[in-house]
């Protein structure tokens, strides 16, 4: 860990692989709704090999899974006095998964979200939301991580009380808006000019992250890109959402009607779901537009990551097993393969 976040954004490309909620949701340690992050506590060991097969698919990123895992969320669950340790497990296991990789130039970084308690005309949750921050923050200081993101907030003014945390910390902030189907903070500013006014503010990265698809993302970055002198983060879900439905919370799955509610959103999105190659697409594309600070959120998985890694010019770990369909029985082009298979492929 030589360098901060900064240099090496300044060199190129930074891979950072996030989306453990969905993840562990779907390997049945995390429930859908609530989303807290009690597996730290619970099943640490299965969030260590999802840091591990993010870290060996190519992300320079280690995030601690502490997503989620603020007050409110463990108030909803009646164990709010888990706060403490889910944030210090969550911190170590990421410290730790890092620490197996001594070859490899990782960072660690600690994570802040929506607090869900934010209201505009409610100056005591203003109050109420910089205490939920700021003993994050400390935590994740006190483990020793390289820098901050503040993610999936909607709202310009409670992003600004996340990033003044941060800076009062002393540490890099990077800050992801989550932008809702209408284009706008929820406070009514472009992305655009809330990112400016982040930057105003001393963020070191700003940027988009969640609800929206690849392509809905990117539909909204080259506004900020041309507001902002810093870093810009792009880090969309690896779902196809649409202009119709730009983000996933909304959307439906005209070809099923047995969705309990309707909505595919949380627990049946596996139709909307883009491949390896797609995420490696949105990857190229923001290298192309100068956004350097590269990843994906709620439902990442290793091969999405490698993939993207792969289209930045990089052979990760992961990367001994990438396909070679040249070996395949049937598809394969190998030589010594049988003519009795491969001369039919395309009837089987």
């Amino acid at each position: 860990m030589n360098k901060d976040l900064i240099s090496r954004l300044n060199e190129g490309p930074v891979l950072c692989a996030e989306g453990y909620l969905f993840a562990m949701e779907r390997r049945g340690y995390l429930q859908a709704g609530a989303f807290v992050p009690e597996v730290v506590l619970e099943h640490p060991e299965v969030v260590s090999q999802l840091h591990r097969e993010f870290i060996r698919g190519g992300s320079d990123v280690v995030q601690a899974f502490t997503y989620y895992g603020h007050r409110e969320k463990l108030r909803i669950i009646g164990k709010e006095h888990l706060l403490e340790p889910l944030q210090k497990n969550a911190l170590k296991i990421a410290k730790d998964a890092a620490n197996e990789f001594p070859n490899l130039d990782l960072m660690v970084c600690g994570d802040v979200a929506n607090t869900n308690i934010y209201d505009p005309d409610d100056k005591q949750s203003h109050v109420e939301c910089q205490k939920m921050y700021e003993e994050q923050v400390q935590w994740a200081k006190e483990a020793g991580v390289n820098f901050i993101v503040a993610e999936t907030i909607s709202w310009l003014e409670e992003m600004k009380i996340a990033l003044k945390t941060i800076k009062d910390a002393g540490l890099i902030a990077v800050c992801n808006f989550s932008i809702k189907s209408k284009d706008k903070t929820r406070d009514g500013y472009t992305p655009g000019d809330a990112c400016k006014i982040l930057e105003d503010n001393g963020a070191d990265v700003v940027g988009l992250n969640c609800f929206r698809g690849p392509k809905m993302t990117m539909k909204l970055l080259p506004e900020i890109r041309e507001k902002v002198s810093c870093h810009v983060a792009a880090l969309p879900v690896p779902y196809r959402t649409t202009e119709k439905h730009p983000g996933y919370l909304n959307q439906i799955d005209p070809g099923c009607d047995c969705i309990p509610g309707g909505l595919v959103y949380p627990t049946a999105l596996d139709n909307l779901y883009c491949n390896r190659y797609e995420m490696a697409e949105f990857a190229k594309e923001c290298v192309s537009k100068k956004i350097n600070f590269i990843g994906i959120c709620c439902g990442a998985e290793a091969h999405h990551v490698r993939e993207m890694a792969v289209a930045l010019g990089r052979k990760p770990i992961s990367y001994k097993y990438y396909p070679d369909m040249s070996k395949h029985y049937a598809h394969g082009t190998d030589k010594t393969l049988k003519k009795l298979n491969t001369n039919v492929a395309k009837e089987l």
